[in-house]
């Protein structure tokens, strides 16, 4: 089934040298750009993360220290790709738990202002494991009955959640071809951040969704605990969870001193 669009949309998918957002870097990024006409056009690039690859995230992608030595760094990149996403929706497998927010991390390092929470987010992912949990290559397999034998390329798998979404759209008659729709369906929470460290609660309010203060909206913990920002602003967390932290944080300041 061909997608309906109303704007572009990128699939894209990262190879990393590991899974942790805050402090992992990606050495290649590929995307897949469709069109509202059904134009598409694929670029993936290898990146320098200026960091070592460790050898278990080696094994799994095939990118080693030696193969991205000459390669540009994200900050190098970070405009042209920034361009590329400019007015598009974005799609990807897996992506709103772990490489939109690493990519964000990733833009924010390189002093990029691009902002996500703008877009439509289509996770495919998140729409399998609705509707059939499996893996990536197995999803490939039962959507489209294709072996996906170039698992872990970020060129293959890019091209696979595409061809998933549309064989999805196509075996789901509830599904519906609208990308908003999808954004909504392939959605668990009403995140604040990337990460869901904050989220809306049901009445719209940014509230603490882990540890000590789960439940508890930002507001409340700023005039409980005022130290708890400064806390979390020298901690492990993705930079974006922070960004989203201090504009409240600022916001929670201008009304009280307007009050």
């Amino acid at each position: 089934m061909k997608l309906k669009l109303k704007n572009p949309i990128v699939f894209f998918d990262l190879e990393t040298t590991g899974i942790n957002v805050a402090t992992d870097r990606i050495v290649e990024i590929s995307y897949l750009k469709v069109y509202p006409n059904g134009n598409e056009e694929t670029k993936t690039f290898k990146v320098n993360p200026t960091i070592p690859i460790p050898k278990e995230s080696s094994d799994i992608h095939g990118i080693l220290d030696e193969d991205v030595k000459d390669s540009p760094t994200f900050a190098e990149l970070a405009k042209t790709i920034a361009n590329d996403l400019e007015g598009c929706d974005i799609a990807g497998y897996n992506s709103n738990k772990f490489d939109i927010p690493l990519l964000a991390e990733e833009m924010i390092r390189a002093e990029v202002d691009i902002d996500f929470k703008k877009r439509k987010l289509v996770d495919v992912q998140v729409i399998f494991l609705k509707k059939e949990p499996r893996t990536l290559t197995a999803a490939y397999k039962y959507y489209c009955d294709k072996d996906l034998s170039n698992a872990h390329s970020a060129e293959a798998d890019t091209h696979a959640t595409y061809e998933i979404l549309k064989s999805q759209l196509d075996m789901y008659s509830d599904l519906e071809n609208d990308i908003e729709k999808l954004s909504e369906f392939s959605s668990h929470n009403k995140n604040a951040d990337f990460m869901g460290r904050i989220i809306f609660n049901d009445k719209g309010e940014e509230t603490f969704n882990f540890g000590k203060y789960k439940a508890k909206t930002v507001e409340w913990v700023f005039e409980k605990d005022p130290a708890y920002y400064g806390w979390m602003m020298n901690n492990d967390f993705p930079l974006y969870t922070k960004k989203v932290l201090t504009n409240i944080k600022l916001s929670y300041a201008f009304k009280n001193n307007k009050s």
